[in-house]
């Protein structure tokens, strides 16, 4: 018997105390690692040469040591606290920039709760975050991929309070004259608003501790091995893998955070060679660019020790080459945003196997286990269900939304996640697809992940979403949008009904066929499958023939 499984061999692994939960506030995460490595590098900016600053900023190569990050951050906070109280939500609305870091801990020292916007979104999708969380500022950069922030950022001025451009702000704020102590903030205490990708309707605004989030940044950096290192991450700081997992991780084990201004795969090659960086964090796609990139044998790697990789799992044969180009070990991460966001890590013992099929076993503090979808009892070992967690990292719940909490956290608060998986006797968890994107068709269950996964074996496929229609005699049936390597050379529906057929049984394969230029995305790359039912209904999608 494991710490997996109970006297029944069911799916749940019971808490792990060997690490402990930090009593620590994000600014105190800070603090620490300033008195502790004062003169260590804490941040550095990356961009390739020429780039404009995104921030008025004479260089786009700046320094930051812990005593110096510190400082500014200090600075930040007394700026803040003579505009707003203890409590107030701030909306950052910006790409990857070192102000954003500034401004992340200024935030956590005077008391305030960070609301991050994917600089992305248009006017309407940001004016619905300030409005949702109630953010009093709005903090922005001129402008991003070719897009004029400041206008809109005027145009949503009636939703906030005042508007702050980041051009110039960090000289304004170092030029700040500190005045009354800082407040005591508490461990937990909010300190994030991170919007959910949105993949099942509007967003919701995951609030989230100082303390969830600091121990969670910890216990994964602490799986990976990662203290004192020089960490790469072109994640955006919008995102929990950007503020949570990259930026704090690096705070929390005085580690070097360099931070990119984009992704860019020579840049990262380059960047990893003269910073000599040892973890680089990166989605699968990043990691496939790298490793094809016509000038990689130019660059030298070997400083490479882990690469983290989370979103979506990697082939094994992708993760050997991955590893055997890189010289690293990769390794894999779960969760969401509700969880702060980690819950299950592979480590650097794993076998090529448990790295590539499974997402790894649970870290320290966190209960897991796997639930029947209607009866909410843990199935067995092997059974599929849905993964759920409850611990520390839990979120605070959905910010003004009261139903949504309920409905995601349960009376004894674990938390569902949505996803179903299933768990061995080891512990290991497998991620299987997510519970609303399933089809019921004529009472039957159908995953999508379990078909999209076929048609990505077929040599004509580039990528696809499978969902569900509604259906008179069958209630739904089940349809696909696929996009094509080459629109000229793409195959008939029947053609792709019998690649399904050669390893599916005839009720899962899909009865509709449709070619989709570009599928509808989540800010996080998460394709949106309830926007392609719209799409359906709207008839903007084209059906193939047969």
């Amino acid at each position: 018997m494991t710490a997996a499984t109970s006297a029944k061999g069911l799916a749940y692994w019971p808490l792990d105390p060997s690490s402990p939960v930090m009593e620590m506030t994000a600014g105190d995460a800070l603090r620490r690692a300033a008195e502790q490595t004062p003169d260590r590098t804490a941040l550095v900016e990356v961009a390739p040469e020429g780039a404009p600053s995104t921030t008025g900023a004479a260089s786009t190569q700046r320094r930051w040591t812990y005593r110096e990050l510190l400082g500014d951050a200090t600075k930040c906070a007394h700026w803040l606290l003579q505009r707003h109280r203890p409590g107030d939500r701030i909306c950052i609305w910006a790409p990857n920039v070192p102000e954003w870091v500034v401004l992340q801990y200024g935030a956590a020292l005077a008391g305030l709760v960070l609301v991050t916007a994917n600089p992305a979104l248009r006017a309407g999708e940001l004016a619905y975050v300030i409005e949702q969380s109630q953010s009093s500022s709005l903090f922005y950069t001129e402008s991003f991929r070719g897009t004029d922030m400041s206008a809109i950022a005027r145009e949503v001025s009636k939703q906030t309070g005042a508007l702050h451009s980041l051009t110039g702000w960090l000289a304004k704020v170092r030029e700040t004259s500190e005045g009354a102590p800082l407040p005591d903030v508490g461990p937990d205490e909010p300190a994030q608003i991170q919007y959910t990708s949105g993949t099942t309707g509007k967003p919701k605004g995951a609030l989230l501790s100082h303390k969830s989030l600091v121990t969670n940044a910890s216990l994964v950096a602490g799986r990976a091995g990662t203290n004192k290192s020089t960490v790469l991450s072109p994640m955006p700081l919008f995102h929990t893998a950007g503020a949570v997992l990259s930026c704090l991780g690096s705070i929390v084990t005085s580690s070097t955070y360099v931070l990119p201004l984009l992704f860019d795969p020579e840049l990262m090659m380059k960047t990893i060679m003269t910073e000599r960086c040892d973890v680089f964090f990166g989605v699968p796609t990043m990691q496939i660019a790298l490793l094809g990139h016509p000038k990689r044998a130019e660059y030298d790697l070997s400083s490479l020790r882990v690469s983290i990789s989370g979103g979506a799992s990697v082939p094994r044969e992708l993760l050997k080459r991955i590893e055997a180009g890189f010289g690293c070990d990769m390794l894999a991460v779960y969760g969401q945003t509700e969880a702060s966001p980690i819950i299950c890590q592979t480590s650097p013992s794993d076998s090529i196997d448990d790295k590539a099929l499974t997402a790894g076993r649970p870290l320290p503090q966190v209960e897991v286990r796997i639930a029947d979808p209607v009866s909410g009892e843990t199935v067995a070992v092997g059974v599929e269900g849905e993964i759920q967690a409850r611990g520390y990292q839990t979120m605070l719940g959905y910010y003004n939304m009261e139903a949504a909490t309920c409905s995601t956290l349960t009376e004894d608060k674990w938390l569902r996640t949505g996803d179903l998986g299933t768990m061995d006797e080891r512990g290991y968890l497998k991620v299987t697809g997510r519970l609303k994107d399933m089809i019921i068709r004529g009472g039957e269950n159908i995953y999508p992940a379990e078909l999209e996964a076929r048609l990505l074996e077929h040599p004509r496929v580039a990528n696809v979403s499978v969902f569900g229609a509604p259906d008179a005699h069958w209630g739904e049936v089940v349809c696909a949008a696929i996009q094509f390597r080459e629109e000229q050379d793409r195959p008939t529906g029947e053609e792709l009904k019998a690649h399904c057929r050669q390893a599916l049984a005839p009720g899962k394969v899909p009865t509709r066929w449709f070619s989709c230029d570009a599928f509808p995305m989540t800010g996080s790359g998460k394709i949106q499958k309830f926007r392609l039912q719209e799409f359906l209904k709207d008839g903007q999608l084209t059906e193939l023939g047969t």
